[in-house]
């Protein structure tokens, strides 16, 4: 098995955090946001097949506008978008604001496989993933399996990261105040002064007192741990956002581990996988773009990133669509239902397992319990072989 290392306490909630080891953080950008996407996206274009991951949210949009713009600029082969359906599954259904993207950039090489229950968490998909890196950071990366597959000896571009990139930091009020972005209001005095001067560790205390940690599955002493790191996470937060962005979000565990896990995912296929909403030079360029105050609010930097790539319809929207359910399907609730109720040891302490047997036995469990379930597939998987090979087959086209 290859690819990032979850701990612990990481995989019983199911996401990472922290600082990653060995991650220096980002030198401030030398390029316009603009200029540092299209960089990015340019060696993929030159890796031929390039396969955009695009479900028709604003994200995947961006990615394929920018891509098919400069693969025209540069003489390049158009990017091939790349779409799961799921009929069954009308939560997922984008096909109207797809379409009006694709017709929009004039793309005719469209990749549309529809599936069924294949991408369950104890589907085929998910066990080739698992039994090939272990547990990685998402819980759906097995969801790009079928994409990379696609792109064989060729490239990727996904998404991923978008929805980081436009988050405020926690203290957007002073840093905002301290821009010159908006005026001090006189009763906001007092909260600004305190929101400075607190020191770190007892910030912490005073945000893990509020946090919400509401994972049924964790013991007392669980739940007290993961409040607790979070909470010194938070409160380490810079008051800046471009320095947050150079300093914590960029060498942060999430980022770097979610990359990693794509990168290793690629690897297998021999595909070259990037994520330009996250990449280094596009997270540099945003820092200086925005400054210290941060986005002024998403369809606002996006009008200004690909306003003249994209029609505002796209921009603008605020749903998107959720595929929940395609990963917890009757195959993942028979699994659950044969489990033994046994963790590995170092989940001891921190994890009930029929607390966490009681939240599978849910209709709709909570995502944040899927790494465990990953963890106890895989420890079937060790005794029994993934069926069929790589990537499984799409049901149709």
């Amino acid at each position: 098995m290859t690819g990032p290392v979850l701990r612990p306490l990481e995989v019983a909630w199911t996401v990472p955090f922290g600082p990653a080891e060995g991650v220096d953080p980002l030198p401030r950008g030398r390029t316009g946001l603009r200029r540092a996407f299209e960089d990015v996206v340019r060696p993929a274009l030159e890796r031929g097949p390039c396969v955009v991951s695009f479900s028709g949210g604003r994200d995947s949009s961006v990615v394929l506008a920018l891509a098919a713009h400069v693969a025209r600029r540069e003489g390049l082969p158009l990017p091939i978008p790349l779409t799961h359906r799921f009929p069954g599954l009308p939560e997922s259904a984008e096909d109207a604001e797809q379409e009006l993207v694709v017709r929009h950039l004039g793309l005719t090489d469209w990749s549309r496989p529809t599936w069924d229950a294949e991408f369950d968490l104890t589907g085929p998909l998910a066990r080739t993933v698992l039994a090939r890196h272990g547990v990685l950071p998402p819980f759906n990366l097995h969801f790009h399996e079928p994409v990379v597959e696609a792109a064989a000896g060729g490239s990727v571009l996904t998404g991923v990261g978008g929805d980081e990139l436009f988050v405020p930091v926690r203290r957007s009020v002073p840093a905002r105040v301290a821009a010159g972005r908006r005026a001090l209001r006189v009763g906001e005095v007092p909260a600004l002064l305190a929101s400075i001067a607190t020191p770190d560790p007892v910030r912490a205390v005073k945000i893990a007192a509020t946090l919400p940690v509401g994972y049924p599955w964790l013991t007392p002493e669980g739940a007290r741990s993961l409040r607790r790191a979070l909470a010194r996470e938070a409160a380490a937060e810079p008051l800046s956002w471009s320095r947050s962005v150079r300093t914590r979000i960029w060498p942060g565990r999430r980022l770097q581990l979610h990359r990693g896990a794509l990168t290793a995912l690629g690897r297998a296929h021999d595909v070259m996988v990037e994520n330009p909403f996250c990449a280094g030079p596009v997270l540099a360029a945003a820092a200086g773009d925005l400054g210290a105050a941060g986005p002024r609010s998403r369809a606002r930097e996006l009008d200004a990133l690909v306003g003249d790539l994209l029609p505002p319809a796209v921009l603008h929207r605020t749903g998107k669509a959720t595929f929940d359910g395609a990963f917890w399907t009757g195959a993942a609730r028979e699994f659950v239902e044969g489990w033994d109720g046994r963790l590995p040891a170092e989940f001891d302490g921190i994890v009930d397992p029929e607390a966490l047997h009681r939240e599978w036995a849910r209709p709709r469990p909570d995502a944040h319990s899927f790494a465990l379930l990953q963890t106890v597939l895989l420890r079937t998987l060790a005794v029994t072989p993934p069926a069929p090979g790589p990537g499984g087959r799409p049901a149709g086209r």
